[in-house]
């Protein structure tokens, strides 16, 4: 039996439980093998042919050749995880989370140092405005 999720009422929101990390438990390993040099640059040399040895959807694998990491989000990927082929395509964090919210690396950094995204429109669906 599932158990109640409220979190679940959170409108663009994610959460990382135990059920996203099944589902995306081979894509999320896939990233942990680009901890290791040897296994970067086979992934760089054929990125298909290194992703077709893992389990993964065909959904996840085309996140990961899309680099759209949302995507990857929605399809059981942990941004921790997640991180590990930004770093492989040269990217810092900051990049990578600028890419997901559509913003450029200067204008995430930028709304980061000015606190923050704005409250105003942040509400859970059964909210009552």
């Amino acid at each position: 039996m599932a158990l109640d999720k409220p979190y679940k009422d959170i409108p663009g929101t994610t959460i990382f439980d135990a059920d996203q990390s099944r589902k995306g438990y081979h894509l999320n390993q896939f990233c942990m093998s680009l901890m290791k040099a040897e296994n970067r640059v086979r992934f760089k040399a054929d990125e298909r042919a290194y992703l077709d040895e893992w389990p993964m959807t065909e959904e996840q694998k085309q996140a990961v050749l899309s680099r759209d990491l949302n995507r990857c989000i929605a399809a059981g990927g942990n941004i921790y995880f997640l991180a590990k082929i930004g770093a492989t395509d040269g990217k810092s964090f900051q990049q990578m989370a600028g890419s997901m919210t559509g913003m450029s690396e200067e204008e995430y950094r930028d709304m980061m140092i000015a606190g923050g995204r704005s409250i105003e429109g942040n509400r859970f669906i059964g909210e009552k405005k």
